[in-house]
């Protein structure tokens, strides 16, 4: 049973400083988010510009509870500027790389894994199939249901469903559907074969929009494990 709660992040780079925001995130950001908030990098990957909006990142983090969540919150919002105050060098150099975002909270199907099972069980892509999917009010849950159920359909091209989320905080009308892809060719085999279209249009999904990810070099599916601090900076004050 998975009843932890996460922040689903896409994030807006400036410039050319994707890989400098990929690093600060999960070489500093990540470990420091573990080792104070118990907050676990689920997945940073540079989004595919071709398939959506850039130059963009998603982020995503697992926080073991709303508990866990509420206490990060509790956290960061004493500064001034509703940030951690002790983070200021952080954030300043975060700015640097980003110019703003758009944050979701989303729940686990309660089968889905968390992150450190999947990186036990090597899941792991060259690319990634990241799918937000609106519903009618209320039925954001069945849609991860049907999509656990049509595994075996996605199999035929290596298409693993390791991430099925609903947004939280919202009308129970919008889903997340990540697909762990092994290869290039599997992808394209995939969009190409016609009953997995069908199956999409007879869920009748009121909006259906898939993008394509990468992992960032230090993302946990790509190294098996947390990210551990590769930058020695103090980011404290």
């Amino acid at each position: 049973m998975n009843d932890r709660v996460y922040i689903h992040e896409f994030i807006d780079i400036i410039g050319h400083n994707r890989a400098h925001y990929m690093q600060h995130m999960t070489a500093n950001w990540g470990p420091i988010g573990r080792e104070e908030r118990g907050q676990l990098c689920y997945g940073v990957w540079a989004l595919i510009g071709s398939t959506g909006p850039w130059p963009k990142t998603v982020n995503m983090w697992e926080h073991e509870s709303w508990s866990g969540l509420a206490a990060s919150f509790a956290t960061e919002a004493v500064g001034k500027g509703a940030q951690d105050p002790s983070l200021e060098r952080w954030w300043a150099r975060a700015a640097g790389f980003r110019s703003g975002g758009y944050d979701r909270i989303m729940r686990p199907a309660p089968w889905a894994r968390g992150i450190e099972q999947l990186c036990a069980d090597g899941v792991r892509g060259d690319v990634y199939a990241h799918e937000l999917v609106t519903v009618e009010p209320g039925t954001a849950a069945d849609l991860l249901e049907r999509a656990r159920d049509a595994a075996d359909l996605h199999a035929r091209h290596g298409w693993e469903l390791f991430g099925a989320f609903t947004t939280a905080m919202a009308n129970d009308d919008e889903a997340l559907l990540l697909w762990a892809i092994p290869t290039w060719q599997q992808w394209a085999d995939g969009e190409a074969d016609p009953a997995l279209g069908a199956w999409r249009r007879g869920l009748a999904p009121r909006s259906w929009h898939r993008v394509l990810l990468v992992d960032a070099p230090l993302c946990p599916l790509r190294i098996g494990r947390q990210p551990e601090r590769t930058d020695r900076t103090d980011w404290h004050d």
